[in-house]
């Protein structure tokens, strides 16, 4: 497939000059006469590979037409752009590379130079999307990695807790769930469920025999579970790129009224993400099964979230898990 050019002159020999050059080294030459014509084409049409610009056109010049087209935000703004001068004046030059301009090919043409200069913009243009598609790759490669260790982690966590096995990534899955209803998207999204795989992670340091008590925890036992988000923010706080893994283990125990543990956060002073996986936490803890009892009816459980609304909950993610409650008509969501 040949490269794509936009020639933008007002000046018709001109435009005949470079389309000649270009179309016979196998070049594809659109020719435009001014640059309102440019940004009209480009609403409409995939961007080419390269737009050479003249400078001095009546109406908009070349700086305004290269201002509206970094504007236009549909992928044009990120077409390399070569002015095409007759002007020898310095400042001429420093202005259009400043607002973001490759190169300058100056007229009349010299049919090696335009052509070479063609040629080098596009092979760099090339080599950065060829270098930004392979740094995704890995990036995409590594998340997927992450993910799946986080993932084992979450898991071995579960294990600890015969009862409850899964209950990280239900979390996971309810956070994730609340979160897009409220308006989370894309990354977002992808945060508050390793948030929420990662929420019990401090359990790692809780004895097994406390965790699977099938009897009422004493003082002491219960001051040891307690212990566990202050634990998992200590594990978390070394993973410095994504501090809100931190925050989320270590405040999902807050409550909306101030009277939660470890650090009585009250309301908004509360991170988001952590007041979103505190009702994804407790839904998951009232309708699976535990130790001590089983599965709480979907009923009990709606009424107990709608009375946490304002002190146990953020009012607004209860109602979403309400809302998320009430269309689940078979009670399927739980365990």
């Amino acid at each position: 497939m040949s490269d794509w050019i936009i020639v933008v002159d007002d000046d018709t020999a001109n435009l005949k000059m470079a389309g000649h050059i270009l179309s016979k080294n196998n070049i594809k030459v659109t020719a435009l006469k001014s640059g309102s014509l440019l940004l009209e084409y480009l609403i409409c049409h995939e961007p080419p590979d390269l737009i050479l610009l003249d400078v001095m056109m009546p109406g908009m010049d070349g700086f305004e037409t290269l201002e509206n087209l970094h504007k236009l935000k549909n992928g044009s703004e990120e077409i390399p752009v070569i002015f095409l001068t007759a002007d020898e004046n310095d400042d001429t030059e420093t202005k259009g590379l400043s607002l973001g301009a490759m190169d300058f090919i100056k007229k009349p043409f010299v049919p090696e130079v335009l052509l070479l200069r063609v040629r080098h913009t596009i092979e760099l243009r090339n080599l950065r999307k060829n270098l930004e598609l392979e740094v995704s790759k890995k990036t995409e490669e590594n998340e997927h990695l992450f993910i799946n260790v986080v993932q084992s982690l979450a898991e071995a966590i579960d294990a600890k807790d015969t009862y409850t096995n899964g209950h990280s990534s239900r979390v996971a899955e309810y956070s994730r769930k609340i979160a897009k209803l409220y308006g989370y998207d894309g990354k977002q999204l992808d945060d508050i469920y390793m948030m929420g795989l990662l929420h019990d992670v401090g359990k790692i340091g809780i004895p097994d025999a406390v965790i699977n008590k099938p009897a009422r925890l004493t003082d002491e036992e219960y001051f040891l579970i307690k212990e566990h988000p202050v634990k998992g923010a200590k594990i978390l706080d070394n993973i410095k790129e994504m501090p809100k893994l931190a925050h989320a283990a270590r405040w999902h125990h807050e409550r909306y009224d101030g009277h939660g543990y470890p650090d009585g956060l009250k309301g908004k002073d509360i991170m988001e993400e952590a007041r979103i996986i505190a009702v994804a936490d407790s839904y998951d803890a009232m309708t699976s099964r535990r130790s001590y009892r089983f599965p709480l009816p979907q009923s009990a459980v709606r009424e107990e979230i709608e009375n946490g609304k304002g002190t146990q909950f953020d009012p607004e993610f209860a109602d979403i898990m309400l809302q998320m409650i009430d269309e689940d008509k078979d009670y399927t969501m739980k365990e």
